[in-house]
């Protein structure tokens, strides 16, 4: 449903100061993809994709910023794609000057970013920059009851991670993870701020009902809609 939000412009809030120390401007940059592990002994580095485009963004001479550590050889350099492919299902990628499984074990964990217009959209029905979503209230019955604060992308499907808003039906400002699917997010409105849900029972639990305490007694029947 996301299409290229999977290019992350969100940054959470637990790595902000990482990034920001490694990206240029987050408001220019989206995340694209995340090297996860070394491949063979040439230098091949298997991807964790945060896109739907991974032939298009990969392309041979595609050159991307690093979110690395500052210890890392590879702090404030960039990284060029040499060759993108498939292997066993899996994306794997080669770029320049990684020509062996010791320079690959160096970027196992980096993070790759590309600069992107924050004012363009899809091009795709349905589909957003994860930097559009974050930030959006969150509407459930009419009410506002949180707001998006990043949004994870998981290999069965994408989350919007939402932080509740203290004082509506619910004690306190916890984290519920939303499933970014049309049957439980059935609106995203970029204009007007807001997505609207539409959760099962027991999503978001202390709101259904006035009662915190009888959300246990109901949670057995609500199954049976």
């Amino acid at each position: 449903m996301t299409g290229d939000t999977a290019d992350s412009g969100a940054t959470p809030e637990s790595t902000a100061k990482a990034t920001a120390a490694a990206v240029p401007s987050a408001k220019t940059q989206l995340r694209v993809g995340r090297l996860v592990k070394a491949h063979g002994l040439k230098g091949a580095l298997k991807l964790e994709l945060y896109t739907d485009d991974p032939e298009g963004r990969f392309v041979s001479g595609a050159t991307f910023t690093l979110q690395v550590p500052e210890s890392s050889p590879w702090h404030g350099k960039p990284l060029t794609v040499r060759e993108f492919r498939w292997m066993n299902s899996h994306p794997v990628a080669f770029f320049e000057g990684v020509d062996d499984r010791d320079a690959a074990e160096e970027l196992v964990r980096a993070i790759l970013w590309i600069d992107q217009d924050t004012q363009s959209a899809p091009t795709e029905d349905d589909a957003w920059f994860d930097h559009q979503l974050v930030g959006l209230d969150v509407v459930r019955d009419g009410e506002t009851v949180g707001r998006v604060i990043r949004v994870d992308h998981m290999p069965a499907q994408d989350l919007l991670i939402v932080r509740m808003t203290p004082g509506t039906d619910h004690v306190d400002a916890r984290e519920v993870l939303v499933p970014f699917v049309k049957a439980i997010v059935p609106e995203v409105d970029i204009s007007a701020g807001r997505v609207v849900v539409t959760p099962p029972p027991g999503l978001f639990e202390d709101l259904a009902g006035t009662d915190g305490s009888d959300a246990g007694d109901s949670a057995p029947d609500a199954q049976t809609d």
